[in-house]
């Protein structure tokens, strides 16, 4: 269907390109699939995106954007009361067994700055919010460590298919918390 007047058609061309990567893969993202998704004109995409790189910034940012607010409000329900590393142990849990697709989808998105240094901004801000929100918690050096090992153990429970260990997770994370360097 074409469209003359589509304010929504960029927000729409993002959302196709998310779904185009979910189902395809990055090698799979192009402006004719995103188009197709969409259902709009090949045209359409390189006036909004003139490079792909530009729509996976765009798609990117807007993952990182939902994954930020689910990570907010989870920190809001841990209360000061509550085992810190046993949350983080249950998050990561909750993370990579819930949607898997989903967080498949964020890390192939995120993991794109390793070809793509036009997306690398992007993947480095995933990586500042998660430790901001972390130090909420626990000084700024011990938050980008917890990050860096969500990271980890993420990626290895996605990569290789094994069982997430929670009570393995949650010493881990107690180890970082409680060296004081």
């Amino acid at each position: 269907m074409v469209r003359r007047y589509d304010p929504e058609r960029r927000q729409r061309l993002i959302d196709a390109a998310i779904r185009v990567v979910g189902e395809r893969g990055i090698g799979g993202l192009s402006h004719r699939a995103v188009a197709a998704e969409a259902d709009v004109p090949l045209g359409s995409t390189t006036y909004h995106f003139s490079t792909l790189d530009d729509l996976l910034v765009a798609a990117l940012h807007q993952v990182n954007e939902r994954f930020m607010l689910e990570i907010t409000s989870w920190e809001a329900l841990v209360g000061p009361e509550d085992d810190f590393a046993d949350a983080l142990a249950r998050l990561v849990e909750e993370l990579i067994t819930r949607d898997r697709p989903r967080i498949e989808l964020e890390y192939e998105l995120y993991l794109a700055a390793l070809r793509r240094p036009a997306v690398r901004p992007i993947a480095a801000e995933w990586v500042d919010l998660m430790a901001d929100i972390l130090a909420l918690r626990t000084d700024r050096g011990t938050a980008q460590a917890l990050a860096a090992l969500i990271d980890g153990m993420s990626l290895q429970a996605l990569l290789t298919g094994r069982a997430f260990d929670r009570e393995q997770a949650r010493r881990m994370f107690d180890r970082i918390l409680m060296d004081p360097r």
